[in-house]
C-alpha cells in the first residue's frame, strides 16, 4: 500500500477562473498523462472558456452547480453527475449563484505538457442568464 499526502489547496488563477474557487491536485499532470483535481467552486465561482486538447471527465461530489458548451444552453449538474467533454470542446463550468458546487476533474495531457487551452472569461451578465434558463429547464424542489 502506497499513501500520497495532497499537496496545498491552492485558488484558482486569475483569468482561468472567476470569484472564490479552490483546487487541489490529487494526480499531477505528467507529459502525455492524466491528471486529477477536486475542484471546490464557491457561489458564483466558474472556470473561464477552455478546451483539453483530450478531453475531459467531471464527477460531480457535491452541491448544485452548471456547465456549458459553446453554441447550447447550459445544464444543470447534480451530486452524481458525470460530465464528458470531448477533446477540443470548448466549454465552462462552475457553481450556481447562490450554492456551492465540488467536482473531481480528469483530463489528459497533450503531447505538449498541456491540459487545457483557456480563452475568456465568462462575463456575470451571461452567466447569470446560464444559471436562470438552466434552472428554468431544470428546477430544483
Amino acid at each position: 500500500m502506497e499513501i500520497h499526502r495532497l499537496r496545498k489547496t491552492e485558488g484558482g488563477a486569475s483569468g482561468w477562473f472567476s470569484g472564490q474557487v479552490y483546487l487541489e491536485v490529487l494526480v499531477p499532470a505528467r507529459p502525455e498523462g492524466e491528471s486529477l483535481f477536486l475542484v471546490r467552486f464557491a457561489p458564483r465561482g466558474r472556470t473561464a472558456w477552455h478546451t483539453h486538447p483530450q478531453g475531459q471527465v467531471l464527477y460531480v461530489a457535491e452541491g448544485v452547480g452548471l456547465a456549458q458548451s459553446r453554441g447550447a444552453r447550459a445544464q444543470l449538474l447534480l451530486p452524481g453527475d458525470m460530465v464528458v467533454f470531448a477533446p477540443g470542446e470548448e466549454h465552462w463550468h462552475g457553481a450556481l449563484p447562490d450554492r456551492f458546487m465540488a467536482h473531481l476533474a480528469l483530463q489528459k495531457a497533450d503531447g505538449e505538457g498541456k491540459t487545457a487551452y483557456w480563452g475568456e472569461e465568462v462575463a456575470e451578465e451571461a452567466y447569470l442568464e446560464a444559471a436562470r434558463e438552466a434552472l428554468e429547464a431544470t428546477p430544483l424542489l
